[in-house]
């Protein structure tokens, strides 16, 4: 697993761990049921604090995404494919909001957008 954290940047050091974390699950970079660094070596080697990492942990736990076992450590977590599907939904409606967004800016009606996707939709599946 290969992480970084940037202290000049804007997002708090826990956040960082968490999203790269997050991001190497969903792209399958991290598999199913395979064992994270502890909680301590990771802050050794980021050279931050324990409880940074374990806050990261935490929140990917809350989401699913990673399960702990006392005395054994940190897992991606098995029933992974549902959380998986959920965030990406997620995501997917943050770029469909911006999409629509970009639309009304434009001055674009709903019609007019639902066409835009019905076209490249259909594009797609010819694909």
């Amino acid at each position: 697993m290969n992480l970084s954290v940037s202290l000049t940047s804007g997002d708090p050091i826990y956040l960082q761990i968490k999203e790269q974390i997050k991001k190497q699950i969903i792209t399958g970079l991290l598999k199913e049921g395979e064992l994270l660094p502890s909680i301590r070596s990771l802050a050794q080697t980021l050279k931050i604090s324990v409880i940074t990492t374990k806050r990261a942990y935490d929140e990917l736990e809350q989401e699913g995404l990673v399960t702990s076992v006392s005395g054994k450590g940190t897992f991606v977590s098995e029933k992974n494919k549902q959380s998986i599907r959920e965030v990406k939904y997620r995501q997917l409606e943050e770029k469909v909001k911006a999409v629509i967004a970009e639309g009304r800016s434009l001055g674009l009606k709903q019609a007019e957008i639902l066409q835009l996707f019905e076209i490249f939709y259909g594009e797609e599946s010819e694909a």
